[in-house]
């Protein structure tokens, strides 16, 4: 297992949408969170500062968020999501992975 740090951005006064869409994940959303233990991903907190979203993952693997975006349940995902964060020049999420500095473990 590795720990994983990505940073997105809300397009302005997205938060309240962004959160009733993600508490709804374990009601309306089966199969994203199929598509989560799937890809390979153990946990996710996601905190916020606005526009900011801090997410802090466990992952088996590198690869695991890569997986997750390619499959259909998160392709459906994006599309409500999509309108509520920042894009890049490609038009895809501005999504980046943080580089770790510091743990402590007591």
């Amino acid at each position: 297992m590795i720990t994983q740090g990505l940073v997105l951005r809300l397009k302005p006064g997205a938060l309240e949408e962004y959160t009733r869409h993600h508490d709804q994940i374990p009601t309306h959303w089966p199969e994203l969170e199929k598509a989560l233990k799937e890809s390979g991903i153990i946990k996710i907190h996601t905190f916020v500062m606005e526009p900011y979203l801090y997410l802090y993952a466990e992952v088996i693997d590198q690869e695991a968020f890569p997986r997750l975006w390619d499959t259909p349940a998160h392709k459906k995902w994006a599309k409500v999501m999509d309108p509520l964060i920042e894009l890049d020049s490609e038009q895809k999420p501005d999504a980046r992975f943080m580089p770790q500095i510091f743990t402590f473990n007591a």
